[in-house]
């Protein structure tokens, strides 16, 4: 694998949060989204992404399903292939289907939908300059990973299956590829050695919600509030962007859930 892959983008799909996110999951107990100010962030959102050299597709808010503005979790785009997940949620159960025709507006006919009981979230979906992490959890399954490592196969990715830590969401939740052999990662994540041969960056303890950073091409955007994730990163050279995404962490999401990022020219760099 080559490093591009997971920090070089062109392209990104996005879709404005619903007024009915109110009604989303969420185990973080830190009261309801307020779905205008929902927005206000992320069109912020998505300007930081132009300014990070990614042409944005913006799909109108979809009141059918609460959870959709996180849309990195219906699907997984390579340079050669999208993947349409099925997610362990019950309640998300159709967000793929919402917007397959987004997807394929790019892919085309190299566009393709997982079996019945294959269930990954993108959430679990980490991917380095070196391999693919997929992490088990109550949105992930085992039959799920395998079905993607069969789908990829033919184009020589590595997927490992990894364990994620009770009680946290998803594997992205407490971690971020930042560029080569280089992670972001919570304590309890980095300790579960599933980075043993990386590079670990870890987040200060009592910001661990700063994990879920994401790098776009030379900026890492990182959750305002965390400035002493923010002075790890700066001082390690990264130029970073902080965005307030309170209404999505409401929603147990982050930067990274709110976009789908790929390479529109389809190369494998």
């Amino acid at each position: 694998m080559r490093d591009g892959i997971s920090i070089e983008f062109t392209a990104a799909i996005t879709r404005a949060p619903s007024d009915s996110c109110v009604n989303g999951i969420s185990a973080a107990n830190l009261g309801s989204p307020d779905p205008a100010l929902f927005r206000e962030q992320h069109t912020a959102y998505v300007a930081a992404l132009d300014r990070a050299g990614v042409t944005v597709t913006v799909l109108a808010a979809d009141e059918r399903f609460p959870d959709s503005v996180f849309v990195e979790d219906p699907a997984f785009c390579l340079p050669e292939i999208a993947i349409l997940l099925r997610s362990g949620a019950p309640a998300r159960q159709g967000e793929a289907e919402a917007i397959e025709p987004a997807i394929r507006s790019f892919y085309g006919q190299h566009t393709c939908s997982m079996s019945d009981g294959a269930l990954v979230d993108g959430g679990d979906i980490l991917v380095t300059g070196e391999e693919i992490l997929i992490g088990l959890s109550n949105r992930t399954n085992s039959y799920g990973i395998n079905e993607i490592t069969e789908i990829l196969r033919p184009w020589g990715y590595k997927v490992r299956a990894v364990d994620t830590p009770t009680g946290v969401l998803h594997l992205k939740t407490d971690c971020a590829t930042l560029g080569g052999d280089t992670v972001l990662a919570t304590r309890r994540l980095a300790t579960s050695h599933i980075f043993d041969g990386y590079e670990v960056m870890l987040v200060p303890d009592g910001e661990e919600a700063a994990a879920n950073s994401l790098r776009v091409n030379d900026t890492v955007l990182l959750a305002a509030g965390f400035s002493k994730t923010a002075d790890t990163l700066s001082a390690a050279g990264f130029e970073i962007e902080c965005l307030d995404v309170s209404e999505a962490r409401k929603l147990d999401g982050g930067l990274s859930c709110m976009s789908l990022r790929f390479r529109s020219d389809g190369r494998r760099r």
